[in-house]
């Protein structure tokens, strides 16, 4: 029995948890729940973002299943989810994109993987603000060791699902050090994976290529800030946030969460789409070796988002995000 700890988060976060959850148990999967929470629920119960006993948890079993944590825009406190990165040196986030059956979307045959590094770039918190001059300045460090990392990861995932090909999206044309290093970076480490071509592309040109023809893509890999919006991007080809799968790997801990927001204007309702978060569960299942269960999961996902009428609002059905579970589970 392996043990995992359980992040429900806010909003809309604690109603998928308890979907993902019922659809284990039903599923028979050997995994015990270690339940802690971070966010502004938990600093308004014990005072902190980050609890210690989350951090010792995630020490101890180096796998957490995480739902949508609110964070505040403009002002407040820094986002969780980029404070757990980086405080675990999670610097692998991997998102799937893929065309699913039943589920509506402009585009067919869609089949990547994003790897965006997770820790660096503009999210590293470097930030001035001159109050009298009224400038902001906000510092883009990207070290050889980060690019490195993320770069060999993704190859690592291309060489051993045969993907054949991995693209570098970056902006060394304007960024001649910020922008290139990842380039040069990639170059080197391609060396070393010989079955697997490489190619790049410059980031604006990549957005028109992905919503051109976005079957053409296998691997992506690239900095923070153009990962965070290509991800969103590629989520948007097969359907939305509500239907992904993320995940936030290092070398020791790994944190598979949610991607969409806690939707705090249905939170209590239980209409909520819990795919993604039983997607990113599924995908943890891989990583734990659990292939059996995932797999079997996963095709009673899918046949259940074949047809609409089983599904959530958002997904063209009338069912509840627990009468949604239940639709998976009959077909496991």
């Amino acid at each position: 029995m392996r043990q995992v700890t359980l992040i429900p988060g806010d909003g809309i976060g604690p109603e998928i948890t308890e979907a993902v959850k019922a659809v284990f148990r039903a599923a028979n999967v050997p995994v015990t729940w270690e339940e802690e929470n971070a966010g502004q629920t938990t600093f308004d119960s014990v005072g902190e973002l980050i609890p210690q006993t989350l951090i010792d948890s995630l020490n101890k079993n180096k796998v957490a299943l995480k739902g949508p944590i609110t964070t505040p825009v403009g002002k407040g406190f820094k986002s969780v989810n980029v404070q757990l990165r980086q405080m675990f040196d999670l610097y692998a986030n991997i998102r799937p994109a893929k065309t699913t059956p039943g589920i509506t979307s402009r585009f067919e045959n869609v089949n990547l993987v994003l790897f965006r590094e997770n820790t660096e770039g503009l999210y590293s918190g470097l930030e001035i603000f001159d109050e009298r001059l009224q400038i902001a300045d906000s510092i883009s460090r990207v070290t050889r060791v980060g690019c490195e990392k993320i770069v060999r990861a993704a190859f690592e995932y291309a060489k051993k699902h045969n993907c054949g090909k991995i693209t570098v999206a970056h902006k060394a044309n304007i960024l001649k050090n910020a922008g290139a290093l990842l380039l040069r970076v990639a170059a080197e480490v391609a060396k070393d994976y010989p079955t697997v071509q490489m190619e790049d592309k410059i980031i604006d040109n990549m957005c028109m290529q992905l919503v051109m023809k976005p079957e053409q893509f296998k691997v992506i890999v690239t900095t923070n800030l153009f990962g965070d919006i290509l991800s969103d991007l590629c989520a948007g080809l097969v359907g939305g946030l509500g239907v992904v799968a993320g995940a936030n790997i290092g070398d020791d801990i790994a944190i598979f969460e949610a991607v969409h927001g806690s939707a705090p204007d249905i939170a209590g309702k239980g209409i909520a789409n819990p795919t993604a978060l039983l997607r990113s569960a599924i995908m943890m299942l891989h990583h734990i070796d659990l292939k059996e269960e995932a797999n079997r999961i996963e095709a009673a996902l899918e046949a259940t988002l074949a047809n609409k009428e089983e599904c959530t609002g958002d997904l063209g059905g009338k069912a509840s995000t627990m009468a949604f579970a239940q639709n998976i589970i009959s077909k496991l």
